[in-house]
């Protein structure tokens, strides 16, 4: 072939590298996936909907994202595999045209106390140089700015080996000057055990003095080892010990003692109850020992560094009239501007790029935030965008976003400065795909895909695929509710009382006094930022009685479920048991009726070394979890690893009558149904919820607590829009039942089907912490002083 005809071949038409324009999905049957098959455009945004667990995160994050990452692991040696999280290849038949993949879900960051929202981007990073290098007096390199970092120092002597007879001894120091306040070491606060809540000094062990949760006279291991351990006098009682006595009691050293002829270790009381409640998270606690907790320990403000967790040294190393603390503490938009006053050439790349960083907070609605707020305090749509910081200003291009409902936590005035960012991520030339249930962000979809039709087994596949206006002509859930909108009630309800905050000071909150109305529904909202999360979980009093369903993360194994986590578990457990006389623990996967084999885990994990791993089913149980003798053992007709397949709605007919009729379940699986958790299978690791399912489900959990003020946080989060109008009925059954609803939330049909409503702001951060408007939604809309205000009465139509 002549070079002019290969010239004029490679001219002519499309280049063969621009026809691949699609990523392709084919035979994806990950989780609740039916064999999906779809083609998603390349540089568009594509909007993935559907009601809570359709399948969305199922194929975009399990599937896309999960396999994209792995590919680049393999791309690594082997050595360096090893240092990698290992990711088996999803469940799917081909995957094509993929592109390297960022996700960025709502996971909510570590709660870890030295973590902060510093530390979890590069801002603290550079601010500690800059200080290093500009600050006065000079206190040494960019660790003695670091809370994290401890003042170490070592000298002895160091063995030489050079040659057969040339070893020598020399002696050496070391020395590491860090910033840690070695009193809180780097935490801020300082942690005290009320005595008064371990023990009644007026009596004696013998008498039972302990009030500590699960500890009981006849243990040996608790109150026998203190009665026996022959360092305190058990039948005196505490007030009468003596100095000694007292010290041993609360702080002796650990020491080997033989109780009843068993040989056992004595310590002092307040290191056993760190040890056996403080190490522990208290989300994974039964709600009685989190109770105790709460009430045994205070935590306070460090006296020695002030709350800041540095040294003297650090605090006291300035540029200008600003340290390192005062600049972690300032809202970021402040410290953005502090910043950019400073002119010094010898930092200038320095200073250019953590000007940068810190301008992307402000740009993505996070300049409220200070640097020193812990990243345990986010909300899950704070940790979201600040997950994002580090993707806005990048260079790389054809890059496939993954993002996972990131309006959540945003008031609709915010929502439009979210669509932006990614409108602007895809006009970049990058791949964006988007979980999400708000029609604000529907509205910019170039693509959408709707999964359905119903949730876990009803759902997984593909209803609806095309542009928004053919969803909305389309025939599902997702286009027939899309120009959902919730009226005014006509009437709204009489309060019955009034829970009383006065001067509240918390966070930013301008010495705030309001009274939030009980027996209604009360929405509390206002911009992010704003201080509407101090207000109700920082300022309301201890002793109001108030139950708090918050969106911190529940915590557990992928061996706890919705059965074990709500106590489901044990009335089954027992109605088997009592249906066939034998012992609840049998019907327990975690006790004596595990599979020997997979221990009761019903897969085997099989280590290949710098492959990934895999998680096979066990051969024995068949991924049943029991041993096969318990599974002879029947309940209407089931054995127990039928019963924890079923899901709640299932579960819920089945042990409302027959023979397996079981009151005490029946209840737990109604409020499961009532906060819209039906599809939800009873044996489901936790592991496997959303964000979204975990807060319903610990709202199902609360259902049943005896106190009569309920506070919500943003319960819409995760919710379709179909579900919103069921949850509406679970609020307005909780309040018709006596009880108080006080809802933090943006969601406009909640407030729209609000009772009474308190908007906070003007703004975020310290434009904000204010009462702007208390009263009824329709006074809202007729006033529309506020974003807030007018934001309802369009989304209303008034």
């Amino acid at each position: 072939m002549s070079k002019a005809t290969t010239t004029d071949r490679r001219s002519s038409g499309p280049h063969i590298a621009d026809s691949h324009d699609v990523i392709r999905v084919h035979g994806a049957r990950e989780n609740n996936l039916k064999d999906v098959s779809i083609e998603i455009p390349k540089r568009r945004l594509t909007v993935f909907t559907g009601v809570s667990g359709s399948g969305k995160s199922s194929l975009v994050f399990d599937t896309i994202a999960a396999e994209s990452q792995r590919l680049i692991n393999e791309t690594y040696s082997a050595f360096l595999q090893g240092f990698m999280p290992n990711r088996a290849r999803p469940e799917v038949d081909v995957l094509d045209g993929l592109t390297t993949a960022i996700a960025v879900d709502q996971q909510r960051m570590g709660g870890d106390p030295r973590s902060t929202v510093g530390t979890a981007t590069d801002a603290n990073a550079m601010l500690r140089i800059l200080f290093s290098r500009l600050a006065e007096p000079h206190i040494g390199p960019p660790s003695a700015y670091s809370f994290n970092t401890a003042s170490v120092s070592a000298s002895g002597g160091i063995r030489v080996d050079r040659g057969a007879e040339k070893t020598r001894t020399v002696k050496a120091t070391f020395s590491r000057t860090g910033g840690m306040c070695t009193r809180c070491e780097g935490r801020g606060k300082v942690s005290d055990i009320d005595l008064t809540q371990l023990y009644d000094d007026s009596k004696s062990i013998a008498e039972g003095a302990f009030t500590i949760p699960g500890w009981k006279s006849d243990s040996v291991w608790t109150v026998g080892l203190y009665a026996q351990s022959g360092f305190l006098d058990p039948n005196k009682p505490i007030r009468r010990f003596t100095k000694k006595e007292m010290q041993a009691f609360l702080y002796g050293e650990p020491t080997k003692v033989k109780v009843n002829g068993v040989n056992l270790t004595y310590e002092g009381l307040i290191p056993k109850i760190q040890k056996s409640f403080l190490s522990k998270d208290k989300e994974a606690m039964q709600p009685h020992i989190r109770a105790f907790v709460e009430r045994a320990v205070t935590f306070t403000t460090c006296p020695e560094c002030d709350g800041t967790r540095l040294t003297e040294a650090a605090r006291s190393s300035r540029i200008g009239k600003v340290s390192i603390a005062d600049a972690c503490a300032m809202e970021i938009r402040d410290l953005a501007e502090w910043v950019r006053s400073l002119a010094e050439p010898s930092v200038a790349p320095l200073l250019t790029a953590l000007q940068g960083t810190l301008d992307s907070f402000v740009e993505i609605g996070l300049g409220y935030l200070s640097l020193d707020r812990p990243a345990g305090t986010l909300s899950g749509g704070e940790a979201q965008r600040v997950k994002m910081i580090r993707h806005l200003g990048s260079s790389l291009t054809d890059v496939t976003y993954v993002f996972d409902e990131p309006t959540i936590g945003l008031h609709p005035h915010d929502i439009q400065r979210m669509n932006d960012l990614l409108l602007r991520l895809r006009d970049k030339g990058n791949t964006v795909l988007v979980v999400e249930h708000k029609p604000e962000t529907i509205a910019i979809a170039d693509h959408v895909i709707d999964l359905g039709p119903g949730a876990g087994t009803a759902g997984g596949t593909v209803c609806f695929e095309g542009t928004v206006e053919g969803l909305r002509a389309a025939d599902t859930v997702t286009g027939r509710h899309l120009d959902d909108r919730a009226r005014l009630k006509e009437t709204v309800r009489e309060p019955t009382g009034a829970l009383e905050i006065r001067g509240a000071s918390a966070n930013n909150l301008q010495d705030v006094d309001v009274d939030i109305p009980l027996g209604v529904l009360t929405v509390v909202t206002g911009v992010a930022g704003s201080g509407k999360s101090s207000l109700l979980h920082g300022s309301i009093p201890a002793d109001a009685g108030v139950i708090s369903v918050d969106q911190s993360p529940i915590k557990g194994s992928r061996r706890s479920n919705p059965a074990t986590y709500t106590g489901l578990a044990d009335p089954i457990r027992k109605a088997f048991a009592k249906a066939n006389g034998v012992k609840p623990a049998l019907f327990s996967a975690n006790s004596e009726g595990a599979c020997p084999t997979c221990n009761g885990a019903g897969v085997v994990y099989v280590d290949l070394g710098m492959m990934a791993g895999v998680d096979t089913p066990c051969e024995d149980c068949e991924g049943k979890r029991f041993q096969a003798s318990v599974l002879e053992y029947r309940l209407g007709g089931r054995d127990i690893s039928e019963v924890l397949a079923m899901s709640v709605t299932e579960a819920e007919e089945f042990f409302g009558a027959g023979e397996a009729r079981t009151p005490a379940a029946h209840r737990i699986l109604e409020r499961l149904a009532d906060v819209g958790l039906g599809y939800l299978t009873l044996g489901q690791p936790l592991t496997t919820l959303s964000g979204g399912e975990r807060q319903r489900l610990k709202l199902a959990t609360h259902m049943a607590d005896k106190g009569g003020v309920y506070v919500l946080d943003e319960p819409t989060t995760g919710l379709h829009l179909a579900d919103v109008e069921q949850l509406l009925g679970l609020l307005d059954r909780l309040v018709d039942a006596g009880k108080s609803v006080i809802v933090i939330e943006h969601h406009q049909a909640v407030m729209a089907h609000a009772d009474w409503i308190i908007d906070l702001g003007p703004g975020a951060g310290h434009d904000g912490g204010r009462i702007v408007f208390e009263g009824t939604p329709a006074a809202l809309i007729a006033d529309r002083s506020t974003l807030t205000g007018q934001h309802l009465a369009a989304y209303v139509g008034a």
